[in-house]
């Protein structure tokens, strides 16, 4: 019997406001979109709380990077690494040069040059706004990809780099370069902030929330600032005199630090990311990502003005996870979960600090595995009663698949380790008891990629690349079976030749179905891992699921269904979606629908025989 889908167009999957980065011309804060197609350039005024001028770009995926010099913006932007200038007392926006596919970082020199600092060359680049001409450094430091932070002085180039920290000082004439990083730092990932002032040079160091305060005169003897509290990461840090302000998370915390003192002086929300902070005057004031807000001093309290609503409105972003309950269907993207109500058809906006790559419908709830820090959390179906239930730790940042084992009341969660780490984890969240088991390295000299269950064995797929930033350690990835009651391992296989990752597992009609990066299907059998049979999906991932009529899977262009038999044919075509990174779908509760993304909305095929 043919199949005869129907398929139903419920809007935008996933729009937001997100932004990554800001800066302060006059008395506007210009801020760029990230994540969404066209990027989005709006400049911001304090006074009236409202973005009065906004304008788009016609190339990039958005922007981690802004600088000025005078009245002209200079906006680095990622997928492609163009580079624009923004006259803005006009407006107009113009692309001067291109510094390969991603810029991580910019700033003006104080003689009127821009440098870049790009991924994945690890590379810092010089632009010369009077001539146009353009300088390449090259790589800081040989086979490192990320200049994450830039700043620069008359004679000096400062780039910091990871995914093995460095703090490079590059001299601008000759080019030589040395590290000036102290080595016992150098266990760190990323020298991931800079901020300069004068002879006074502050830099982040990653994971640990570290602040190193150099002086440029000699940069032998830096004085280390400690945060409290276990944050990880200092996002943002602006020197004003002899004061320095700097933003940290996931606590979202803003500190000062004055006269080798460090004061907490608030905190917005709980995992505010500061963009960028501001000091005019008394006066501090916050780009965060979807919001600006004012900091009283006097009193501690923050407000805020959410840029949406100020006049950058939210526009529909590249999905990251989907999930489908009986009232609603959730997409994750950039600070937030999208909820499809299926009753209504309206579509609201729950806000998420950070970006969930994992939703799993368990009973009445959903569970979720946040990027970064592998911070695990629960919420309801219609978006309410969102909390955080812990984070993994274990130099974890990236879930990467979840399932349920429904004989232990365990949900399992499969991770990738921090920028330049290795060895992924196998989490069993016990729901029952709260309980939390980190297995580190069950799939060996891997991440790992995707897991599912079945009867409480957890099998896992494995991807060569450990995280970003390493070379792979295996030639080929594996799958493994694992026994969740015994914490044994019972099989480890890799079924197919040169295979790099096992992109989705699932159990079907008694197989363990594994899906490749490079389109290829393999049949095990779940008792011993032995190949059964294989084929070809195509020439990219795919993701799986099982409806009442089947097993199907997408690659982002087709949904296809796949027979026992391994008959694979086409049952909707021409998708091209638009997604974050792995093909998204999954089926309703009941089985009777499959709900995807075509080009960045989200569909319902219905009609499966």
């Amino acid at each position: 019997m043919t199949e005869s889908p129907t398929v139903t167009n419920l809007g935008p999957a996933s729009a937001v406001t997100s932004t990554s980065v800001a800066e302060q011309v006059g008395d506007r804060i210009w801020t760029i979109t990230s994540g969404v197609s066209p990027v989005q350039v709006g400049a911001f005024d304090p006074v009236s709380k409202t973005v009065d001028r906004k304008f788009s770009l016609p190339t990039g995926a958005g922007a981690w990077a802004m600088t000025h010099l005078g009245t002209d913006l200079y906006i680095g932007l990622y997928t492609p690494g163009d580079v624009y200038r923004v006259d803005t007392t006009t407006g107009t926006a113009t692309k001067v040069t291109q510094f390969g596919s991603f810029i991580w970082s910019i700033a003006a020199t104080p003689d009127g040059k821009i440098v870049a600092g790009t991924y994945p060359d690890g590379a810092v680049h010089e632009y010369d706004p009077a001539t146009g001409a353009t300088r390449s450094y090259g790589a800081a430091v040989a086979g490192e990809q990320y200049v994450r932070s830039i700043a620069a002085d008359a004679t000096t180039i400062y780039a910091g780099v990871g995914t093995k920290a460095h703090l490079i000082a590059i001299d601008r004439a000759t080019g030589e370069r040395r590290d000036v990083l102290p080595a016992k730092y150098a266990d760190r990932t990323f020298v991931a902030t800079l901020a300069l002032d004068g002879t006074k040079l502050a830099a982040s160091l990653s994971p640990t929330g570290t602040m190193l305060v150099f002086d440029t005169a000699d940069l032998s003897n830096p004085v280390e600032v400690q945060t409290p509290g276990g944050d990880q990461y200092i996002t943002a840090i602006t020197i004003d005199g002899a004061d320095i302000y700097l933003g940290t998370r996931p606590s979202g915390t803003l500190y000062r630090y004055r006269d080798n003192a460090l004061t907490r002086l608030g905190s917005p929300y709980d995992g505010a990311y500061f963009n960028r902070i501001f000091v005019n005057g008394s006066t501090i004031r916050a780009e965060l990502t979807s919001q600006v807000v004012d900091f009283d001093e006097a009193t501690g309290e923050f407000t805020g003005t959410d840029l949406g609503q100020a006049g950058l409105p939210p526009a529909p972003e590249q999905a990251m996870a989907i999930a489908a309950t009986p009232t609603s269907v959730l997409v994750s993207g950039k600070a937030g979960i999208q909820v499809h109500d299926l009753a209504t058809g309206a579509s609201t906006r729950t806000f998420l600090p950070g970006e969930a790559k994992t939703l799993t419908p368990i009973g009445r709830d959903i569970y979720l595995g946040v990027y970064t820090l592998a911070r695990l959390w629960q919420m309801k179906p219609d978006g309410a009663d969102l909390h955080e239930l812990g984070q993994i730790g274990n130099e974890q940042t990236r879930p990467t698949d979840a399932a349920y084992d429904a004989r232990s009341r365990t949900w399992l969660i499969s991770t990738e380790p921090d920028y330049g780490k290795y060895d992924g984890t196998l989490v069993e969240q016990h729901l029952s008891t709260g309980q939390r088991e980190v297995h580190r390295g069950v799939v060996p000299q891997q991440s790992v990629r995707s897991v599912t269950t079945t009867d409480g064995i957890a099998y896992l797929g494995g991807a060569t690349r450990n995280s970003l930033g390493t070379d792979p350690i295996l030639p080929e990835a594996t799958v493994v079976a694992y026994d969740l009651r015994r914490n044994k391992t019972l099989w480890e296989t890799a079924p197919l030749s040169k295979a790099q990752s096992y992109s989705d597992l699932v159990v079907y009609r008694g197989r363990l179905y594994a899906t490749t990066d490079d389109g290829r299907l393999a049949v095990l059998d779940p008792r011993t891992g032995k190949l059964v049979n294989s084929a070809t999906l195509g020439t990219t991932q795919s993701r799986l699921t099982i409806a009442r009529s089947g097993l199907y899977g997408t690659d982002n262009n087709r949904v296809l269904k796949i027979t026992p038999a391994l008959t694979i044919t086409t049952v909707v075509d021409g998708l091209g979606a638009q997604i974050y990174s792995y093909p998204l779908i999954t089926t309703s509760p009941n089985g009777d629908a499959l709900y995807t993304i075509k080009g960045r909305d989200l569909v319902r095929i219905g009609g499966l025989r």
